[in-house]
């Protein structure tokens, strides 16, 4: 294709579509987290299209394909198991309380997700431009891919092991990578997005790649991710999580603090 942007319109339309058929689900359904499957799996697709029309050399865009579209859809694979088992997150339910159940401010926020799919795609697009040049930067990219990934998968399956267990209930998970950090899956999902500034080195659209640490920071720290979980953890767990607070570091993992509350 003649210009670079024509692939991103498509993607967006086809966004576009995909989440008013997500709005229809959750519609029928009272469950909005459908939302979250949907824009990872819009984002793997996104990577693999992106891969097939840039004109970057052949290893650049096949890592973008491979990593890109196996990323996204591990990461929806583990949201709609949780979707599908489990009743609407405590997050959208406030967000259904809050607007009183309006479907059409649902519709506007799903339209929403479609437009952060294109965003979320620009450092996509740099790689799928990026030109041949040293193999060290594709596999180096490549390795911080896949120590990022496995990281969350690791921390995605402590968090719904510990929640399946019936003695857990109501309790914050402190085992494994949680002991260190309040939202170890979020700090990998960040890290991960380091993986495609190294890709697209070489390529002439090689700024755009920094969108995907800068803005998934921005909104896992202070928009869309800690903040609403954390909210929603204190409704459901109180004291407890507010004690998980006090002693576990919010994104960045180490050590936990002491806490030395006396008892009251």
């Amino acid at each position: 294709m003649s210009s670079p942007w024509t692939p991103l319109w498509i993607a967006w339309a086809v966004a576009a579509a995909m989440m008013a058929a997500g709005w229809q689900w959750q519609r029928r359904r009272q469950n909005a987290g459908i939302v979250d499957v949907l824009w990872a799996t819009g984002l793997a697709g996104t990577a693999v299209w992106l891969a097939w029309t840039g004109d970057g050399s052949v290893l650049h865009r096949a890592l973008l394909a491979l990593l890109g579209g196996a990323w996204g859809l591990r990461l929806a694979g583990h949201l709609w198991h949780r979707v599908r088992h489990e009743s609407e997150d405590g997050r959208y339910r406030a967000l259904r309380e809050h607007w009183q159940g309006s479907q059409l401010k649902f519709f506007v926020f799903f339209q929403a997700q479609a437009l952060l799919i294109v965003l979320f795609a620009l450092p996509f697009l740099a790689v799928s431009r990026a030109t041949a040049g040293s193999p060290w930067w594709p596999a180096l990219g490549a390795a911080v891919w896949l120590a990022c990934v496995a990281g969350e998968s690791l921390a995605d399956r402590q968090l719904a092991r510990f929640r399946a267990d019936p003695a857990q209930r109501g309790r914050t998970c402190r085992e494994g990578l949680w002991r260190y950090s309040r939202h170890p899956n979020y700090f990998f999902e960040w890290l991960h997005w380091f993986a495609y500034v190294l890709l697209a080195v070489g390529s002439p659209w090689w700024g755009l790649a920094w969108l995907g640490p800068v803005l998934m920071y921005v909104f896992l720290r202070y928009l869309s991710g800690v903040p609403f979980t954390e909210q929603q953890a204190l409704r459901t767990r109180g004291e407890d999580y507010a004690d998980y607070q006090r002693t576990t570091p919010m994104l960045f993992p180490w050590f936990p603090k002491t806490n030395d509350r006396s008892p009251s």
